[in-house]
């Protein structure tokens, strides 16, 4: 397996009180080539996550000194990792908040270390642009809005624009086909990964950040607008 690992190259930190699932959740990790780092204390975790730079983190939501939502508010000021939420309960309130502090996707606990590195591989395999074409050099530009897909840059009237990673992609994906709409499916298979199961609004949590961040309208975007029974589309910037 490790001459196909999918993590080769990577760096992944796993944030965990239960030390026994850490070790379990690192070990498949390492399986997959990540160099991997076990924290079990939020505070801790924010400053590992300083030093090693991860380029994912799996993160708890119940952890001692910080919960994962602090955790995950701080890492946000400073990192674009992919954060993957765990949380004990199934409950809404769960997910919306741990989604709301700049998670890109939640596993509720008990789950499989498998189907966790299963969406960990779909999201690295994925490709950037549509039929594993290169991606285009050129900006997009939609009114002020401008997009440098090969840099992974957005500028709103000149001014940088920070977005996660998962936040760029659903950009990227609707201004690719600006003229689409699409269903959440469509926007999960090419942002999560088409083997992704679980809540399809959780395409609605990230479009509302997109939005904020873009100072859109929610009502009658100019950037991402809402067809109603459809899904999702590119507005023109004006």
């Amino acid at each position: 397996m490790t001459g196909t690992a999918v993590g080769r190259g990577y760096r992944a930190m796993v944030v965990e009180d239960e030390r026994e699932l850490a070790g379990l959740v690192g070990s498949y990790l390492e399986l997959d080539g990540f160099e991997v780092t076990l924290s079990h204390d939020g505070a801790d975790a924010v400053d590992r996550a300083r030093e090693v730079d991860p380029d994912l983190i799996v993160l708890d939501l119940g952890l001692p000194s910080l919960d994962g939502v602090e955790v995950c508010r701080q890492i946000r000021t400073f990192s674009d990792a992919y954060v993957v939420m765990l949380t004990a309960r199934s409950d809404e309130i769960d997910t919306v908040v741990g989604l709301s502090v700049g998670a890109d996707d939640y596993m509720t606990k008990p789950f499989s270390p498998r189907e966790l590195t299963a969406r960990v591989r779909a999201m690295l395999r994925r490709p950037r642009m549509p039929d594993g074409a290169p991606p285009d050099p050129d900006v997009l530009t939609f009114g002020p809005l401008r997009i440098d897909p090969a840099g992974r840059e957005v500028w709103l009237d000149d001014a940088p624009v920070s977005l996660t990673r998962t936040e760029f992609d659903l950009l990227a994906t609707l201004s690719r086909r600006p003229r689409m709409a699409f269903t959440r499916r469509q926007l999960i298979d090419d942002v999560w990964g088409e083997n992704w199961v679980g809540d399809e609004h959780l395409v609605d949590v990230h479009i509302g950040h997109l939005r904020r961040k873009l100072g859109d309208d929610a009502t009658a975007g100019r950037f991402v607008r809402t067809f109603r029974g459809v899904g999702y589309r590119m507005g023109t910037g004006t």
